[in-house]
């Protein structure tokens, strides 16, 4: 069956992946979405055991691209993950009751590099075939910027502008970004919120006479390719701990802007039914997120600083991805649903909440409870887990089902945030190499209002249409 792309909002034309990985955000406002996900029976699971994680994503990926030569895609893949410092990418450690499952062995200690490897090689290649140029427009609430700078950094065919808040990520994930001083790389820094920032880059992406002229591409979660890498990790957990006879799975994910978790429904929905049972969805006190899922509740609120910056979020990107799917797939809903969101910040989704319920669980986790986990597990498995993975596994023991393995995603290093661990655990961790010198290298930076009309000049000034 031929792969092909739409919106949520259904107001476009399917796509190839290549168009929609160039798209980045739907022309109708939506997010884009594969037009029928691909299922896999047992038979091509057991042919997964024992792969290499490169081999994996390729074995994954490749369900969902028809329009990229096989060998190609391979050495894309492959050339992707060279750089990471673990043989298996992304492994798995048990601690205490639970499994963790470390995401932070690429060059910028996040994540977010498991995807933004894959995205900058996909960009580039896709760029040279096209003879096209791109100029790439992102909003991070930490590491997302960094690891998009670094995949695409002295690309030749690409710039990328980065927003992140100003004052609001940590010391380390600002030198990581505004110490790349590529001459395609441009760092703003916006007086105001994440959500400030994404609202800005939405509205850049919806001006399609802009998007259009400059050429603008996506590189936060709204983009599908991002989303795809990242569902290769939770089929590679799953066949880990089935080796050692687990045959179901839940895994805790810490998120706020919805696009982990969502490619965890991505894999559970791919996978044959039971082998992913169900998810924690982990926030921090800005809860929107804990609030759908617990009371239908998907209502703005103010943005509160924590010890666990990257999840600042009031408006959860990816949210849409999921509301697609449970509206039944009928994206005349998910357009009215957005079109009232956007006019009123609440939707009442409790209608809908036991249809949420056999997918997710959720908590909100408090800056003690963070801190206390550090502290916790560093006193007693001798383990030491960044603010953000603290929040992911203090909600997965809290919600924890004895009858089930409980993966708990640990999203980045513990150094990238160094200021929370010294008050979990009263020293700051060491700063492994790779960002022990960051602060004594060139830095560059610019400030700006969070106005959509000064980010746009600000393009237009440094890019040649």
């Amino acid at each position: 069956m031929e792969m092909r792309y739409i919106s949520t909002r259904g107001s476009i034309k399917p796509v190839s992946f290549s168009d929609a990985v160039m798209m980045g955000l739907a022309e109708d406002g939506g997010l884009l979405l594969p037009q029928n996900l691909p299922r896999v029976d047992m038979t091509t699971v057991n042919s997964w055991r024992n792969l290499p994680y490169q081999r994996l994503a390729f074995e994954v990926i490749r369900l969902f691209v028809d329009d990229i030569d096989p060998l190609v895609l391979e050495e894309l893949i492959e050339s992707s993950y060279r750089r990471f410092r673990h043989p298996q990418v992304t492994p798995i450690t048990r601690r205490g009751d639970v499994f963790i499952q470390e995401l932070f062995h690429g060059p910028t200690f996040a994540f977010k590099d498991v995807a933004l490897q894959f995205l900058g090689n996909l960009f580039e290649h896709l760029l040279e075939l096209r003879d096209e140029r791109l100029n790439i427009v992102g909003a991070t609430s930490g590491d997302t910027g960094s690891a998009a700078i670094h995949g695409v950094r002295g690309k030749e065919r690409i710039n990328i502008f980065i927003l992140h808040p100003d004052g609001r990520v940590s010391p380390i994930q600002k030198l990581q970004m505004t110490t790349i001083t590529d001459p395609n790389v441009f760092n703003i820094a916006v007086r105001g919120t994440f959500d400030d920032g994404q609202a800005i880059v939405k509205a850049l992406f919806n001006d399609l006479d802009f998007k259009s002229e400059y050429h603008l591409g996506a590189v936060n979660s709204i983009n599908w390719a991002r989303v795809l890498a990242q569902v290769v990790y939770y089929i590679y957990a799953w066949l880990k701990l089935n080796a050692h006879g687990h045959e179901s799975v839940d895994f805790s994910v810490p998120t706020g802007n919805f696009g982990d978790i969502f490619a965890g429904f991505t894999a559970k929905r791919l996978l044959p039914e039971g082998l992913i049972n169900r998810f924690v969805l982990a926030t921090n006190s800005n809860d929107i997120l804990a609030r759908f899922v617990n009371r239908g509740d998907y209502s703005k609120s103010a943005v509160r600083a924590t010890c666990s910056p990257s999840m600042d979020i009031q408006v959860a990107s990816n949210f849409e991805r999921y509301l697609y799917y449970l509206r039944g797939e009928d994206a005349r809903k998910v357009a009215r649903d957005m079109r009232n969101f956007d006019e009123t910040g609440r939707l009442d989704l409790s209608d809908q909440r036991r249809d949420v319920a056999a997918d997710f669980v959720s908590r909100a986790v408090s800056e003690d409870e963070t801190l206390a986990t550090i502290r916790d597990f560093h006193e007693q498995h001798d383990y030491l887990m960044d603010p953000h993975t603290a929040v992911g596994v203090h909600a997965g023991l809290a919600l924890r089902e004895e009858a089930r393995p409980m993966v708990c995603l640990a999203t980045a290093h513990p150094a990238k945030f160094g200021e929370a661990v010294h008050r979990a655990i009263g020293r700051a961790p060491g700063l492994p190499p790779g960002l022990a010198d960051l602060d004594k290298k060139e830095s560059r930076c610019v400030v700006l209002d969070a106005d959509v009309d000064q980010i746009r000049s600000y393009i237009r000034e440094h890019v040649k249409p």
